[in-house]
């Protein structure tokens, strides 16, 4: 049997033709997977707030075009493949994030979001005198030392009544209620100037509404979206 022996003429054909197929991609290795984890509380897990059952980390990889149209195109999968693992939860404090982490295999690209605070807050740090936010800010400090993501975004803890004392839904003075919502946050932002980066719920939520909410402090489904929106600048960045 005759060996193929291409002619010159033919070697420039097949040369051609691999360079075409180069340029229309091909030939390109696959983009390899991201995967988006979630910790922490109902700021992430509010999917059970509205009746479409939307939460943030879902439409930071991949858009509800039909909610959301002002935001197609602007999420992971419209970049690089990306899946989400969600493991906040509803109603999680400080004390819950380590939980959340158990089982935890982190293989190839990962962003870690965790937002924490607002249940502490409730369930009585909103009364601090000083001992029981250093201590949320040291177990915060531990789980996002130890956490295997990098990078990780912290967010803070925003305000439900928007700034407006009429908004008040605590039986405490307003001044002492957002005195300790404050060293909350700076605890927060300290620790995520550590290891990561700091988003500032805080400040975006203050130019909101009421729509923003349910049950007087969860996201609403347009809550949802703003939390995604504040997130969303450093997740594409990164």
């Amino acid at each position: 049997m005759a060996l193929f022996q291409p002619t010159r003429r033919r070697f420039m054909q097949i040369a051609g033709g691999a360079s075409f197929l180069t340029l229309l991609g091909c030939n390109r290795p696959e983009q390899a997977m991201l995967t988006l984890y979630t910790f922490g509380d109902s700021i992430l897990d509010c999917g059970r707030y509205n009746e479409f059952g939307v939460h943030p980390g879902q439409l930071l990889v991949q858009n509800d075009d039909r909610l959301f149209p002002e935001f197609q195109g602007l999420d992971l999968k419209s970049r690089q493949p990306a899946r989400l693992e969600h493991r906040a939860r509803d109603g999680a404090t400080v004390a819950g994030l380590l939980p959340q982490a158990q089982g935890l295999r982190v293989e190839g690209k990962a962003i870690a979001l965790i937002t924490i605070g607002g249940n502490d807050l409730l369930r009585g740090l909103i009364r601090d005198p000083g001992a029981g936010i250093v201590t949320f800010a040291n177990t915060l400090d531990t789980f996002v030392q130890h956490l295997p993501i990098r990078p990780v975004l912290l967010g803070n803890v925003y305000d439900p009544s928007l700034g407006d004392d009429r908004r008040n839904f605590l039986d405490i003075d307003p001044a002492i209620a957002r005195k300790n919502l404050q060293r909350m946050n700076t605890a927060i932002q300290e620790i995520a100037n550590r290891y990561g980066q700091f988003v500032d719920l805080h400040a975006h939520f203050l130019k909101g509404d009421p729509s923003w909410f349910t049950a007087m402090i969860e996201p609403s489904l347009r809550g949802a979206s703003e939390v995604r929106r504040v997130f969303l600048p450093y997740i594409v960045g990164k």
